[in-house]
C-alpha cells in the first residue's frame, strides 16, 4: 500500500530566494531570524525532532546558514533540501498549486496600497448588490489590527470593513452576530463575482467576534478562491481512483477542485488531531493535504516572533506521534508555501526559500539539491503514488 502525506506549515520560509530583491524581501528569512532572536533571549529554539529530520541542514542549503543553537550537523534521518518557487508571487494560491504542479506563470491583479485601495466603481457595486451602507477600512492591513480599529464603528454603522494586501486578495470582515456570518458569506459571493476582471486570486470573509474595541476573528474564514487552470496532483490522484483528503483550508486554496474529502480545524493543534484520525483511515493511493495556517495568520501576520517559535516547538513535540502511525509505502513531505519572516518590516508574505524534508519507512536520508521549482514535490509524490505524472516538476527520490 503506498499512501502520500503533505504537512505544510503556512510561511515557514527558509531565507530569501536569490530574486527576493523584487519583491523588496532581500535579507528575509523566516526560520533563521527566529532562531536567532529565541537564542538571543537566553535559550535556543529546541526542535529536536524537526532538527533530526533535518531542517537545520536544509535552512543551511538554503541560506547558507546555521540556524542559531541548531548544533546537529550529521546523522540527519530524511531527504532534506529546499526549493525555490518559479510562480511569480508569493502567495498562498501561487505556492500551493505549485507545489501541485501548476505554477503560477501569469500576473495576478493586485490593489494598489493607497486608502482607497479598491476602485471606486467596484466598491458602489458591491455596496449596491450587498444592500449595505457603506464601508470601512479600504486599504492594505493586517485583519487583526482593522477589526480592532474598526469593530465598534461596524457594529454601530453596519458597514462591513474590506481590506487588501500584497496578495491578490480581498477581504471583508463583519461581525457575526450583528451583521450576520451567513449575510457576509452572501456579501463575498457577490464580491468574488465583482472582482473578476480585476484578476483577483481570493476574497476571504473574515468574521469575528467581540465587542468595545476587543474583537478576535471566528475559525468561520472561507476563502473564495479561483480554480487552479490546469489539473494538479490532487486531480491526477483522484482520477486514478484515489482519495485526496483536505485538512484545513486545502479545499478553499484549490476551489474544492480535485479533492475528496474536507477536514476542518479550528487551529494547529486541533488539525494535527485530525491528521492523526486521517492517517489511520486513509487507504491506498491516497494524499492527505494539511495545511498548518496559524504559522501564517496567527504568528507570521502579526509579526509575533515568540508566538511562531512556540508554534513550531508545539508541532515539533506533536509529530513524533504521526510518525509513529507511518506505515510502510507512506511517504510524507514536510514543507511550506512561502515566507512570513516575523522580523520583517511590514506585514505581508516574504519571498523565501520552502523546505522539502522527506520521511516514510523507505525514505533513504540524504540531503537534495536546491530545487528551481516547488512542483518538484508533486511530481515526487505522483511518482510514489503511481499516478500520471505532473506537466512540471522532477522527481526527486
Amino acid at each position: 500500500m503506498k499512501r502520500a502525506f503533505i504537512l505544510l506549515l503556512d510561511s515557514f520560509g527558509l531565507g530569501a530566494t536569490p530574486d527576493a530583491d523584487k519583491y523588496h524581501d532581500s535579507g528575509a528569512n523566516t526560520f533563521g531570524h527566529i532562531a536567532e532572536r529565541i537564542a538571543a533571549s537566553g535559550a535556543p529554539l529546541a526542535l529536536p525532532t524537526l532538527e533530526n529530520l533535518g531542517l537545520a541542514a536544509a535552512a543551511q542549503l538554503a541560506s547558507g546558514q546555521w540556524a542559531a543553537g541548531f548544533d546537529q550537523r550529521q546523522g540527519f534521518t530524511a531527504a532534506y533540501g529546499a526549493a525555490r518557487e518559479r510562480s511569480t508571487g508569493k502567495d498562498t494560491q501561487s505556492g500551493h498549486w505549485e507545489i501541485a504542479g501548476v505554477p503560477v506563470e501569469f500576473d495576478w491583479g493586485y490593489f494598489p496600497k493607497t486608502v482607497p485601495s479598491f476602485p471606486a466603481e467596484l466598491t458602489a457595486k458591491l455596496q449596491e448588490l450587498g444592500a449595505v451602507p457603506g464601508f470601512l477600512g479600504d486599504c492594505h492591513a493586517s485583519g487583526t489590527d482593522i477589526i480592532n480599529q474598526h469593530g465598534d464603528e461596524h457594529v454601530t454603522s453596519g458597514k462591513p470593513i474590506i481590506y487588501t494586501s500584497a496578495d491578490s486578495v480581498l477581504q471583508i470582515a463583519a461581525h457575526e452576530e450583528s451583521f450576520g456570518l451567513e449575510r457576509l458569506y452572501q456579501l463575498c459571493e457577490i464580491a468574488f463575482k465583482l472582482v473578476e476582471p480585476y484578476n483577483i486570486g481570493r476574497v476571504i470573509a473574515r468574521p469575528f467576534l467581540g465587542a468595545n474595541g476587543d474583537y478576535t476573528r471566528t475559525t468561520n474564514r472561507h476563502d473564495y478562491a479561483v480554480a487552479p487552470p490546469a489539473p494538479t496532483l490532487l486531480d491526477h490522484v483522484k482520477n486514478d481512483g484515489g482519495e485526496v483528503i483536505a485538512l484545513g483550508k486545502i479545499s478553499d486554496i484549490f476551489a474544492a477542485q480535485g479533492v475528496s474529502r474536507v477536514v476542518k480545524g479550528k487551529d494547529n493543534m486541533a488539525l494535527f488531531d485530525a491528521l492523526l484520525t486521517v492517517q489511520k483511515e486513509a487507504g491506498d493511493k491516497s494524499l492527505t493535504f494539511v495545511n498548518f495556517v496559524d504559522f501564517d495568520q496567527a504568528f507570521g501576520h502579526r509579526r509575533n516572533v515568540s508566538g511562531y517559535a512556540q508554534a513550531l516547538r508545539e508541532m515539533d513535540a506533536r509529530l513524533p506521534e504521526f510518525m509513529a502511525g507511518l506505515q510502510p509505502g507512506d511517504l510524507v513531505v514536510l514543507t511550506a508555501d512561502h515566507g512570513c519572516d516575523p522580523t520583517w518590516p511590514g506585514s505581508d508574505h516574504t519571498r523565501e526559500h520552502i523546505p522539502m524534508i522527506f520521511f516514510g519507512p523507505g525514505v533513504a536520508a540524504q540531503a537534495l539539491p536546491i530545487s528551481e521549482t516547488f512542483s518538484d514535490i508533486g511530481q515526487t509524490l505522483a511518482h510514489h503514488l503511481g499516478v500520471k505524472p505532473l506537466s512540471n516538476g522532477s522527481n526527486l527520490l
